[in-house]
C-alpha cells in the first residue's frame, strides 16, 4: 500500500487493528507530500485555482459547492507527460534523465530512491514536460491534432498541407497545441492591428516608399517560395543600400501586425503572394493615415 506521509500518524492503529483481525499485512509505504511552489505547505486544489494550473488529472467539479476545478487532461497536458511529471516529483532516478517512457519508469523505479522531505511542484517545469512530449511527435500527429482543435474550438477549417507547414515553423515556441493558434493565427487571418510599440520603433518616415517599392519587387517573383524570397529580399536590400533590419522590421510589421513569427521568407510562402501584396499594401495606407 502506497500513501501519502499524512497517514503515518495512523499506521501504528491499522497495524493493530490487522493484527486483531488476523488479517495478512500489507506492507506499507509512505511518499512525501506535494509542496506548494513556493515550498510552504502542501499544495492543495485551492493553490491551483488561485494561482491558475491545474492540481486534478481531470477537470473535476465540487458536489457540494459546484466549484469546478481545472484538469491537466483538459489544459491540453499529453497523458505521458503528465506521468512523467508526477513521477519526478520526489523519487530521482539516479541520473540526469528526465525523459522517460513509461517501460523506463517501471524499470527505473524503485521506493529506495524516493526522497523523505516534501517536494515543491513547479506549474512552468510541468509545461516543459509537455513541451518536450510535443516536439518528440512528428509534424503530421501534431497538424492533426490541431487541425481537430481549430475544428472543435474554433469552428475553422485548414487545409492538410498548409496546417502541416505552419506546426513545422511553430511547434518550438508553444508548449500546447492549442497555443498553436496565438502563435499562427497571422497564417490563417490578417491582422486587424498594429501593435503600437512595434509601428513607433520599426515604421520611419520611408517606411512606406519602400515598402512599396518592395512589393513592386515581390509582384515580379514567380517562383514564391521561401528560399527564393529570402533570396530575393536580401539582393533587393543590398542593391538599394538599405539597412536589412529596418527593411525586415517593417515588413514584418505589415505581414504580422507584430514583432514575432518565423522568417519572413515562411511567412509569405504560407500565405501566398496575393495575400503577402495585400497586407503589405493595406499596411502602409493604415500606417501613413
Amino acid at each position: 500500500v502506497i500513501r501519502g506521509e499524512e497517514w503515518l500518524p495512523s499506521l501504528p492503529l491499522h497495524v493493530l487493528l490487522y493484527k486483531a483481525f488476523g488479517w495478512n499485512m500489507p506492507q506499507f509505504a509512505h511518499l512525501p507530500l506535494l509542496l506548494k511552489p513556493d515550498g510552504n505547505g502542501k499544495l492543495s486544489k485551492r493553490d491551483g485555482d488561485r494561482l491558475g494550473f491545474p492540481v486534478f488529472p481531470l477537470q473535476w467539479t465540487d458536489p457540494k459547492s459546484g466549484e469546478t476545478s481545472s484538469g491537466y487532461r483538459e489544459n491540453g497536458y499529453y497523458p505521458d507527460a503528465f506521468i512523467n511529471m508526477l513521477a519526478l516529483l520526489g523519487w530521482n532516478p539516479g541520473s540526469e534523465q528526465e525523459i522517460f517512457s513509461m517501460d523506463e519508469l517501471i524499470e527505473a523505479f524503485s521506493l529506495e530512491r524516493v526522497g523523505k522531505s516534501g517536494s515543491k511542484f513547479d506549474p512552468e517545469k510541468a509545461k516543459w514536460f509537455n513541451h518536450q512530449y510535443l516536439i518528440k511527435k512528428s509534424d503530421q500527429e501534431i497538424a492533426d491534432e490541431w487541425i481537430a482543435w481549430l475544428k472543435s474550438e474554433k469552428k475553422l477549417e485548414i487545409a492538410a498541407d498548409k496546417a502541416l507547414k505552419i506546426v513545422s515553423l511553430i511547434k518550438e515556441r508553444v508548449q500546447f497545441v492549442h497555443e498553436l493558434w496565438d502563435e499562427a493565427i497571422f497564417f490563417i487571418e490578417a491582422s486587424q492591428s498594429y501593435d503600437e510599440k512595434v509601428v513607433k520603433k520599426r515604421w520611419k518616415a520611408d517606411s512606406p516608399s519602400q515598402m512599396e517599392s518592395l512589393a513592386q519587387q515581390l509582384e515580379a517573383i514567380t517562383d514564391f517560395t521561401a528560399s527564393t524570397l529570402d533570396e530575393k529580399l536580401k539582393s533587393w536590400i543590398t542593391e538599394n543600400e538599405l539597412s536589412m533590419g529596418a527593411v525586415m522590421n517593417a515588413l514584418r510589421l505589415l505581414l504580422v501586425g507584430a514583432a514575432k513569427g518565423p522568417h519572413l521568407g515562411d511567412i509569405m510562402e504560407v500565405i501566398g503572394k496575393t495575400e503577402s501584396l495585400a497586407r503589405i499594401r493595406k499596411g502602409i495606407k493604415i500606417l501613413e493615415s
